[in-house]
Parts: C-alpha cells; sequence; structure tokens
C-alpha cells in the first residue's frame, strides 16, 4: 500500500486501519484531524506532535497496557512471536527468566511495564536495558517510555503502508559516536543518557547502549524536534573501561551543548583512560 493508497480511503476506514496496530483513542482523534496527509513526514510528524503535546499521562499509561511485557513467554509468544520482539522471543530459558523477573521489578517500581523498541535488540540487549533504566526516576522513565513507544508507532506506519516512501524520515535529531582513542576501535557497550534541564534538575528524556560501531541510531524517534536549549549527553565510561579491564580517570563524561534549531546535531566522543574530547560533529 502506498500512502496516495492509504488516503484515498474512507477516513472511517482509514482510522479503523490504524486503530488495528493502534490502541491509543485521544492520540488517534488528534491524528486523524490531519487525516488525509500530505507525504509519510507529515503523517509521522503530525502522530509525533498528537502523542506529545494532545495526551496526558493517563493516554500514556493507557496505550503501554497494549504491550506485552518484555520477557513474558505466552504474551510473546501469542502476539509478537517474529515480529517486534522476535530477538527476546528466541531467547534462551535463563534469559527470558531473567528478563521477566527484572521486569516485575520494574513494573511494581514504576507502576507501567518496561517500554522499548525492540527491533533489532537481542535479549541480552533487553536485559542490559532494563538494568540500566531501573535505577532512573519514574519521571524519567516515563518520557522515555514516551519516546521508544513513538518509535515504535513509526515502525507500524511502515508496515502498514508498507510502499511508502520511507527513506525520505528525517533520522534522530540528536546522535552521537565514541572512538575509544586508544585502542583504535568503536566505544561499544557504553549507556548514553540524554538529559533536559527541567526545573534546575538535569532529567533523562532518553537512553540507550552505543552498538558495535559505537553509535546509537535512534537516541531520539524520527521526525522528533526538540526545542532549543541546553541539553547534556552522560556517557557512563566507568563500566565500558571495566569490561576490557582498564583503569580509567573518568567514571562518566558530561558533555553539555546547546539546540538552536531544528537541524541535525551530532556530539561525538573521544576517549582513552586518561582524557576525552568532542565537538560539533556533522
Amino acid at each position: 500500500m502506498t500512502l496516495s493508497d492509504f488516503n484515498n480511503q474512507q477516513a472511517a476506514d482509514a482510522q479503523k486501519q490504524i486503530a488495528a496496530r493502534k490502541k491509543k483513542k485521544n492520540w488517534l482523534s488528534c491524528l486523524m484531524n490531519g487525516f488525509p496527509f500530505t507525504n509519510e513526514n507529515d503523517l509521522v510528524s503530525k502522530a509525533e506532535d498528537c502523542w506529545y503535546n494532545d495526551c496526558n499521562e493517563g493516554d500514556w499509561l493507557e496505550a503501554f497496557t497494549h504491550h506485552p511485557k518484555i520477557g513474558d513467554v505466552k504474551s510473546l509468544t501469542e502476539k509478537f512471536a517474529g515480529k517486534e520482539q522476535e530477538s527476546v522471543a528466541a531467547a534462551s530459558p535463563e534469559l527470558i527468566e531473567a528478563l521477566a523477573k527484572i521486569n516485575s521489578v520494574y513494573e511494581q517500581k514504576f507502576g507501567f511495564i518496561f517500554i522499548v523498541c525492540a527491533t533489532g535488540k537481542s535479549a541480552a540487549e533487553m536485559l542490559r536495558l532494563l538494568q540500566d533504566r531501573i535505577k532512573n526516576t519514574r519521571e524519567e522513565e516515563l518520557n522515555i517510555a514516551m519516546g521508544e513507544q513513538h518509535k515504535i508507532t513509526v515502525i507500524r506506519f511502515k508496515k502498514m503502508i508498507d510502499e511508502a516512501a520511507w527513506n525520505k524520515l528525517k533520522g534522530s535529531q540528536l546522535t552521537t559516536h565514541v572512538l575509544d582513542t586508544s585502542l583504535g576501535k568503536p566505544g561499544k557497550d557504553i549507556t548514553i543518557r540524554l538529559k533536559s534541564n527541567v526545573n534546575g534538575h538535569w532529567q533523562t528524556m532518553a537512553q540507550g547502549i552505543t552498538n558495535n560501531d559505537g553509535r546509537i541510531a535512534d537516541l531520539l524517534p524520527p521526525e522528533r524536534i526538540i526545542k532549543p536549549g541546553n541539553y547534556k549527553m552522560v556517557f557512563e565510561t566507568s563500566d565500558y573501561f571495566s569490561a576490557i579491564n582498564v583503569k580509567g580517570f573518568y567514571p562518566a563524561v558530561d558533555i553539555e551543548f546547546t539546540v538552536f534549531d531544528d537541524g541535525h546535531y551530532h556530539v561525538p566522543l573521544l576517549i582513552n583512560p586518561f582524557g576525552y574530547s568532542t565537538h560539533r560533529g556533522s
């Protein structure tokens, strides 16, 4: 289906098609106010605007209830085996058990299940993300979960309108790349927290782990534009150096920077055990 095919439907039919994949009443009503959509960017941008600006905590929490718990074998098999969470479904019984256990602790702490865009992530990565994110405050986790939910929304749009020109979508507005200059290799498996200043306090708004190339490709959802202001990327370098049996001088690297407009911002980090450098990349 192309976007033109989708737009040529009756609005009620298009709404039913989205609703079959996305059970969020207020969000859906807001989104359909923009139907038909000018292009793929317009669809995703309107979905993002409705999600962040027209929905409230009740809407977000209601949407989370329609996801299976990460590590819930029965739910994964019935609903998501071979789909978004296929890497978890194929995991060993020991990993599934560990995921289920920490997911239960997570839900007890925050009052909602762990939400993550699981596409392309292994069960081991999911477990690492859970272990990292359970350290956050509830407000931080709600913000992170909202971003992960929107990433999932975009993936479902792509599956629903499978012949659309999705390559025109803007990727994450903020990107990073970590290089260990002491080894001449990418800094992989480093936890990175993107923080914003909320009422004088730094609060995590997005979080991820660098891949084998030292990057996080989707720190922010596609078409998500953050407000101008000061932000911070926190690189948890202590765990990285410990994992490679190196004593590092800096337990973490905090890089504060300013976003001026809706352009792309690349914040690379060059690290070694006793120093680091950064600049605005391209």
